[in-house]
């Protein structure tokens, strides 16, 4: 019975406020006054969590490929890049997935709810837009393959707060309401019902959200338009900006966890967190063989000078 009144408070997208008679006890009174379709069978809530692994195990391995590779290699490989493209999570075939699960994500609730993995899918999608570059012969194939991308998060972004705010509001109602017995759903407020109510603690349109696609546009105008000094000062601070707000955005969600004392959400954002920081270290050690490689390059040119 509890977890069939949990369920009916997380699932709701429109709560009626009606009037009451009773000021004093009651002030604010609501019901729940939108259907829940059901759950998806177990076998989606498994297909949904071995796309995460695969997603994950993806931008690890690659990550690592890079990590113990030279940049000159690395720049050289067209063919494994286009290949890679299609297996990151920020690629066409798995961006487009977790778009399409998380419009659907509401119903995915029967082995795990997606209100606390959907943060760190989302989180992956930035992760791997950001470290993996699309690689494509002509700028306008590359303009396509870098819009659909951005595009690609902004719609899962959206897609992810049709999960997450429900949740939080219906949790809200919960915490913070009084049964007022007329219904199943009808609670008695003190102050009005808000959405997202004050327990929300990720969104996903956010400012990461935003300045990841602000940063990823700034990647195909650069392309697109050529990189001049000015151009890739703005780039780079763009996606340094970018990476900071989103290795914020998963301490947060770490901490989260570890104090709900959660083996398999610690599990998943301590991936997530892991991640990021082989990340960080792959882009110091190509910035520090860069700028060895354009010291020693001048060091040949002073010397051929003299």
């Amino acid at each position: 019975m509890k977890k069939n009144t949990e369920k009916l408070f997380f699932k709701c997208t429109r709560w009626q406020v009606e009037e009451t008679t009773d000021l004093v006890n009651c002030p604010y009174h609501y019901f729940c006054d939108s259907p829940y379709e059901g759950d998806y069978p177990p076998a989606v809530d498994l297909s949904v969590l071995l796309f995460a692994v695969s997603c994950f195990l993806s931008a690890t391995v690659f990550t690592l490929v890079e990590l113990g590779c030279s940049r000159s290699s690395l720049d050289v490989s067209n063919g494994r890049r286009w290949r890679r493209r299609y297996l990151l999570p920020s690629g066409p075939i798995a961006l487009p997935l977790l778009v399409l699960i998380f419009a659907n994500g509401r119903r995915i609730d029967t082995v795990f709810p997606l209100t606390h993995i959907g943060p760190a899918l989302l989180q992956l999608a930035y992760v791997s837009a950001l470290a993996f570059r699309n690689r494509a012969a002509t700028d306008i194939k590359y303009a396509v393959l870098e819009a659909s991308t951005v595009s690609g998060i902004l719609h899962a972004s959206l897609h992810l707060d049709s999960i997450l705010l429900p949740y939080y509001t219906g949790l809200a109602a919960l915490r913070e309401s009084s049964f007022s017995g007329l219904c199943a759903s009808c609670v008695c407020r003190r102050e009005a019902l808000v959405l997202g109510g004050s327990l929300i603690g990720y969104r996903g349109w956010s400012k990461t959200t935003v300045l990841t696609a602000t940063a990823l546009s700034s990647r195909m105008a650069c392309r697109i338009y050529g990189e001049e000094k000015l151009s890739l000062v703005i780039r780079m601070t763009l996606e340094a900006m970018s990476w900071l707000l989103v290795a914020a955005d998963s301490l947060d969600l770490m901490v989260v966890a570890v104090a709900q004392g959660s083996l398999f959400h610690m599990i998943v954002h301590g991936g997530l967190c892991a991640l990021i920081l082989l990340n960080f270290l792959r882009l110091v050690l190509h910035l520090s063989a860069r700028v060895a490689g354009k010291m020693h390059h001048t060091e040949k040119k002073i010397e051929f000078l003299l």
